[in-house]
């Protein structure tokens, strides 16, 4: 019984404490100073922690070049130029194979969906630089690392995202039984927002918004950059948003259906979201009603990390009403945000992020913009994706996400075969065996 009576007692001291110090201040978007305090100690541990390594290493030119450094040497000339002014011969057979190695070993899409690599060691990650033993300073800081972020970090973020999910599901199903009224949707806005704000506090969570005067609008479409699922999160917290997403199953599938009673988010199921039209109508239908949220959505279609801005899909752009964009570049120093779908199932991601030290980033609000006169969907999408990644640093690429996952068309096969084709009869090789 003393057994038990001691394990209530610390688990409600434990609750108390973070009730008092973060769930409430969190909540009313209020800080005690306790992040900040953390993050000044973070910010000097890892400095000192650098300034160590480079210390220990004798090539420090090795240190700032490592992440530029690519596996192979890659001939960046044209294979036109390369096969000019002479016929074909049996041996541009090398050349083309080599070509070929050349696309697919650190081709510029899949080196897009993996983590992005890291200059100098933050004492999480080895990154490309495999750091061995430098000195046994640092290995203790290392080690006192570890401690904190599984045996006091991890702990009290598992309890906060429990506390924030489950507030979710519960506020969100007691709003939606209310009628519809403005009451309603200011309720609800304020449990998405109080909810979130306590979600992104159990990642240590500091987000620092950029043009503020610029924030999306009812009736208007919020489209930005992907890079994690807690993009979501992440806009939440300074206003909300009409989701749009697939349905789910499990406990994802037990927030959307509680979401929805009370915010109008619009999820489609699998075979609804394969129907480009059907999915166009209902949120046509949904930016009519300048009463509702403005709809948040992410045009790549999967995460991309954190360095690139790929091809948006033109179906956000068809829509009409106005686009407001949104940049978001997180700060790899302090935790990888990135999920690779293909690599790590949600458990270990959040696992992950969860035993990071925080993760800290800049959301940017564009000015909104809307589709000029004789302007397709594909070029008024082609002038967002730019502006995205302009203000947020990152590299524009004009390739589709879906890569991530699907084989290459054949239609992309089919053209370099022609390319290829019209090289070697351009040298005049084939017309002079047939003569």
């Amino acid at each position: 019984m003393d057994g038990t009576e001691l394990v209530a007692k610390i688990f409600f001291t434990w609750l108390s404490l973070v009730f008092g110090l973060i769930l409430l201040p969190s909540a009313f978007g209020m800080s005690l100073g306790i992040s900040e305090m953390y993050m000044k100690i973070l910010v000097k541990t890892l400095e000192w922690a650098t300034l160590r390594i480079e210390k220990g290493i004798q090539k420090e030119s090795v240190l700032k070049n490592s992440a530029s450094v690519g596996i192979i040497q890659r001939d960046k000339s044209p294979m036109e130029k390369g096969l000019r002014g002479r016929d074909f011969e049996l041996s541009d057979a090398f050349y083309f194979s080599k070509k070929g190695l050349e696309a697919i070993v650190e081709d510029e899409v899949t080196q897009r969906f993996s983590s992005e690599e890291l200059v100098s060691w933050n004492l999480l990650t080895r990154t490309n630089i495999n750091f061995q033993y430098i000195s046994l300073r640092l290995t203790m800081v290392w080690v006192l690392g570890v401690i904190i972020r599984y045996c006091v970090l991890l702990p009290l973020r598992v309890t906060l995202a429990f506390l924030g999910i489950s507030f979710l599901v519960i506020g969100t199903t007691m709003v939606g039984q209310l009628p519809d009224s403005s009451f309603k949707n200011w309720l609800s806005e304020l449990v998405h927002l109080t909810c979130c704000r306590i979600c992104v506090r159990a990642l240590s969570g500091t987000i620092h918004y950029h043009n503020r005067e610029h924030r999306p609008q009812k009736g208007g479409i919020c489209v930005a950059n992907h890079t994690s699922p807690i993009d979501v999160l992440i806009l939440t917290t300074d206003g909300c948003y009409a989701m749009v997403g697939q349905v789910h199953g499990g406990l994802m599938g037990i927030i959307q259906r509680a979401m929805v009673k009370a915010c109008p988010h619009v999820w489609f199921e699998r075979s609804e979201m394969r129907d480009r039209h059907l999915v166009i109508k209902r949120l046509r239908e949904h930016i009519a009603d300048k009463k509702k949220l403005p709809i948040l959505i992410f045009p790549e279609g999967t995460c991309i990390n954190n360095t690139s801005v790929m091809m948006f899909k033109k179906g956000s752009f068809e829509i009409g009403g106005t686009i407001y964009p949104v940049a978001i570049k997180y700060n790899p120093q302090f935790g990888d945000a990135f999920w690779n779908s293909s690599k790590y199932n949600m458990v270990s991601y959040l696992l992950r992020m969860m035993t990071s030290w925080a993760i800290v980033c800049d959301v940017w609000y564009l000015p909104p913009m809307t589709r000029e006169e004789g302007e397709d969907a594909v070029q008024f999408a082609n002038r967002v994706k730019s502006a995205i990644a302009r203000q947020g640093g990152l590299t524009e690429l004009p390739w589709d996400g879906g890569l991530k996952r699907e084989k290459v068309k054949d239609t992309y096969k089919e053209e370099q075969q022609k390319t290829y084709s019209k090289m070697i009869v351009g040298n005049g090789s084939l017309s002079t065996d047939s003569d």
